[in-house]
């Protein structure tokens, strides 16, 4: 472009950026709910409690609550390569510690490799946006940032469905259980290194040129105008998004919270139906990740974000009252169902949350909004599962799936309240209007 004017061009690597980002994710996604969908296993096989195996589930969330803001600060300060590669090599590290932990007695060992995937996670959840934002056109980058969150939800996809196959059920026999169990984490640790590697090869920091007019507009901005301490402060000035995160943290800690028990809601009504409770959890994801490209795809068409959320949120009340008054039936083809739809609404909201944020937000850090929104579910996920956990111990999980609706109905009311003001989107579609004079469209 001549006359110091910034052009906006569309990278063939974003798609190589996206597709590695997406199985690092996966990968680490998984080896959080492999322990909790298997928790009577694994219980049986460390001797311990099933709330210690919950905690190595929970685990995941109270690692993210304090190490956020440092993990924001980094991707701020240092940038995307160094922020992935660090996501990518911890997600390793603690796949290989894993393998160390194969005996009955080492379930302190199994809970540090755990911790070690929970801050590798902390490096992963709130990139999504920002490569959305930073590699992709604004006519698919709510699709991207769906796409980057699907590759979680396939971790998780996985997780409910492989760890059932690969460790039967076999208290008996501790030996062949720990072969079993073996297989799992020796392949978890080498598909984690050799993604670490291809981390290292996809990674750049940016593309050559902007994809968009508002990253142009980002850009020009010196550097020395971005205070993080700043944007932290007019976030939570920002009323619309201090709403969204409380209401982002109900919806996706309910979704933590029934991931992590779904194994000990299902067997309370179905003995022995370990198997069958890992595809149920399946089916939730994988309905949820179809959710989730809908809603993608719906957003850069219409833009139409509080109303897409507030109808998602409104739909998930409903799936998970439904859910909760069918899991008694006797019917495991009626969970299946359930479950599904449970799922797509469910899991269809987190890249709509994502990217309501950003566009309420701008011109404040994709990283930093995100980052605040993960922290939000990561805390209401830790209390929920909790309380919901022993709810379900103590009266069933009838009472703990009501404690869950309770609290979606706030949220619905909390989404309501929102006023939308889509910043990003203005800046993309009337450039013309903005006194940016560096930046401007072929006119």
């Amino acid at each position: 472009a001549g006359g110091g004017r910034l052009e906006t061009r569309l990278s063939r690597r974003r798609l190589a950026v996206l597709a590695v980002f997406s199985c690092y994710s996966l990968v680490n996604a998984f080896q959080w709910i492999q322990y909790s969908i298997l928790s009577n296993i694994f219980a049986g096989f460390y001797g311990v409690s099933s709330t210690q195996i919950d905690w190595l589930s929970m685990v995941y969330m109270v690692a993210y609550v304090p190490l956020i803001l440092p993990a924001t600060w980094l991707l701020d300060a240092r940038g995307l390569r160094l922020t992935a590669l660090l996501g990518a090599g911890l997600n390793g590290l603690g796949a290989w510690l894993k393998c160390a932990s194969l005996a009955p007695d080492r379930y302190p060992l199994t809970l540090t490799a755990q911790a070690v995937c929970a801050v590798a996670q902390v490096f992963i959840l709130g990139l999504p946006s920002r490569i959305a934002s930073v590699w992709f056109g604004p006519t698919e980058v709510s699709t991207a940032c769906a796409v980057a969150v699907l590759g979680n939800q396939l971790g998780t996809a996985i997780g409910f469905l492989l760890p059932p196959v690969l460790v039967p059920n076999i208290p008996n026999d501790l030996d062949l259980m720990a072969h079993n169990i073996s297989i799992m984490f020796y392949g978890t640790a080498i598909v984690s290194t050799l993604l670490f590697f291809l981390t290292g090869v996809v990674f750049e920091e940016k593309p050559k040129y902007p994809p968009s007019h508002s990253q142009a507009v980002l850009q020009t901005m010196p550097p020395e105008d971005y205070s993080y301490k700043q944007s932290i402060i007019n976030l939570f000035k920002n009323i619309p998004f201090v709403l969204l995160l409380i209401s982002y943290g109900i919806m996706t800690g309910a979704f933590y919270s029934v991931s992590t028990l779904l194994n000990q809601m299902i067997v309370t009504h179905y003995g022995g139906e370990e198997v069958n409770a890992g595809r149920i959890g399946l089916t939730l994801v994988v309905a949820g990740m179809v959710g989730s490209i809908i809603c993608g795809l719906w957003l850069d068409y219409t833009k139409t974000y509080k109303q897409t959320t507030l109808i998602v949120y409104i739909l998930s009340f409903i799936g998970l009252l439904v859910f909760t008054f069918t899991l008694d039936l006797g019917y495991l083809i009626v969970v299946f169902v359930t479950g599904g739809v449970l799922g797509f609404f469910m899991t269809g909201y987190l890249p709509l949350g994502f990217e309501f944020a950003v566009e309420i937000t701008y011109p404040e850090s994709e990283g930093t909004s995100s980052g605040l929104l993960n922290a939000s579910a990561q805390i209401f996920g830790i209390v929920f599962t909790l309380v919901q956990g022993r709810l379900t111990t103590d009266y069933g999980p009838r009472a703990g799936n009501l404690f869950l609706c309770a609290w979606i109905f706030v949220g619905i009311i909390l989404t309501a309240l929102i006023k939308s003001d889509l910043r990003r989107h203005n800046v993309n579609s009337g450039i013309m209007n903005l006194d940016v004079k560096a930046v401007s469209g072929d006119s």
